[in-house]
């Protein structure tokens, strides 16, 4: 690490990373491959790696490559389509999929069947209305070389070549639309962030204590962190001492990121949304259907709630889910408490939070809609993507807690984001992760981010250049305006992770 890095203070680790989830593995990983002598803790409160939000059932998304999340393609007031969110996130899966492929070139990880496979992306919709978006949208989107094989219909015989199960039963006349992209993937993070937890803790100086919950953490004058750490097995606590200090705890990182009290910390809140799902428990249904189609969110529906009939392997099986289905809980993780929500309100955020309530009204009101759905609303509501499906055949599951940012706004006081963002100190001796999609899929990119603003120096280093070169060809470069470059790469990182083949 650089002389900015190089306090006077005696320490325990140059790094501390709270959360062991897809963003601290990820994070740790590229440290460890910069500076292989840093010294690293992990410290993880739940006795298992990815047992939050990176778990495949606990993640709404696997593989988010805005292919086919209508959500990242907004339809503005003037009728067109919005895709520079969508282009990015693209970029981004991009930059994932590079990373991993290093990790399997290098052997960090094992086989890339344990955690990505090809599976088609689909966006399906019905009306005329919605048609005439996905038609734009479709057109739009054209204009990227990221996008440049995505194919459109609105032909029911060709939907019924690409998705049979969703036409079963559909009436003949209805006005129906889709968009297909067969480069998409399903990615189990969970998996993967096993993989590079077990690949970290065969490096020198490096440790991972499940089961330790942190309690609390301050700057000392030195420049340095000292974090509280509480074992939760033998109820003993002390105190660790670090460099820098990662935060990402998910949902747990808004209480620690106040503890810290950083002053660019402050102002934000956060505001928990719980979903459930419905799983697929007839394995004729489930091996009927191919593909992650997704459909248009409701008015007022939080990004994470956009419906979607998604195939999926989990533990090596494959599996089919609906949802997800939002609601309202007070806790920030699955495993959190009740008083997570009442406890992060502070007197910087309070008056951003309640602007952002107000400004917010339809998703109040759709959530408690949803809270109230009974098994046969639910049913409903899958019937529209699956009309032939019966209440038998499936059962509800509950997935993970997502925390939505809230932050200060001049004009409206607070306002609620769909997003991830990286929340770091003015001396990049801390940072912190808040907030949801498209999250994991976006991991390496975020990572990259905190990197230039944490360890700027180090990051302009010809020795750390070369690396995340050596990591991510095309660091520096955008695909989006590289057909050429956007096709070697996609072709390189298909072959080493086995995507053609899958």
């Amino acid at each position: 690490m650089t002389k900015k890095k190089k306090t006077v203070g005696k320490t325990d680790a140059d790094v501390i990373l709270i959360g062991a989830g897809i963003m601290s593995a990820t994070l740790g990983v590229l440290l460890k491959e910069l500076e292989p002598g840093l010294s690293i803790e992990i410290y993880e409160r739940l006795d298992i790696a990815a047992a939050e939000s990176s778990d495949a059932w606990n993640n709404a998304g696997t593989g988010h490559s805005a292919f086919c999340e209508l959500n990242y393609t907004p339809e503005k007031s003037d009728g067109t389509v919005e895709t520079k969110k969508a282009v990015q996130i693209a970029e981004n899966f991009e930059v994932s999929k590079q990373f991993w492929a290093y990790l399997i070139e290098k052997g960090l990880v094992s086989s890339p069947g344990n955690f990505i496979r090809k599976i088609p992306h689909m966006s399906f919709v019905w009306g005329k209305k919605n048609v005439d978006y996905l038609r734009k949208r479709y057109e739009a989107l054209q204009k990227c070389t990221l996008f440049s094989e995505m194919e459109y219909t609105d032909d029911a015989k060709v939907i019924d070549t690409w998705a049979p199960l969703i036409m079963e039963g559909r009436k003949k006349d209805e006005k129906i639309a889709a968009t297909k992209m067969d480069l998409g993937t399903d990615v189990n993070f969970g998996s993967l962030t096993r993989d590079m937890f077990n690949h970290l803790k065969e490096q020198e100086n490096v440790n991972l204590y499940f089961n330790h919950e942190i309690r609390d953490l301050k700057k000392n004058k030195d420049g340095n962190w000292v974090i509280k750490v509480k074992d939760l097995e033998t109820n003993d606590t002390r105190k660790r001492v670090a460099k820098f200090i990662f935060i990402g705890a998910g949902g747990g990182s808004l209480p620690l990121l106040e503890k810290s009290g950083i002053p660019e910390g402050k102002g934000f809140g956060g505001f928990p949304v719980s979903g459930q799902w419905l799983k697929c428990t007839n394995d004729e249904i489930i091996a009927k259907h191919h593909a992650k189609v997704y459909g248009k969110a409701a008015v007022g529906a939080p990004p994470m709630s956009v419906p979607h009939l998604d195939t999926r392997m989990i533990n090596g099986k494959q599996a089919l889910l609906f949802g997800p289905y939002a609601g309202f809980s007070t806790k920030f993780l699955k495993n959190g408490s009740f008083l997570d929500l009442p406890k992060s309100i502070k007197f910087n955020n309070i008056r951003p939070m309640i602007s952002a309530g107000l400004h917010n009204l339809d998703l109040t009101k759709y959530l408690i809609e949803q809270v109230r759905q009974s098994p046969e609303d639910r049913l409903e509501a899958l019937k529209e993507y699956l009309p032939t499906a019966e209440l038998k055949d499936w059962e509800l599951e509950y997935a993970g807690q997502r925390v939505q940012v809230i932050k200060k706004d001049e004009k409206k006081g607070g306002v609620l984001e769909f997003g991830t963002e990286v929340v770091s100190a003015a001396d990049g001796s801390i940072a912190a992760l808040l907030g949801a999609s498209p999250g994991a899929s976006t991991a390496v990119s975020i990572m990259l981010e905190l990197l230039a603003r944490c360890f700027k120096e180090d990051l302009a280093t010809d020795e750390w250049q070369a690396k995340i070169k050596d990591m991510i060809p095309t660091y520096g470069q955008e695909l989006s305006d590289d057909a050429d470059l956007c096709k070697k790469t996609r072709e390189r990182t298909s072959k080493v992770l086995e995507i053609e083949n899958a």
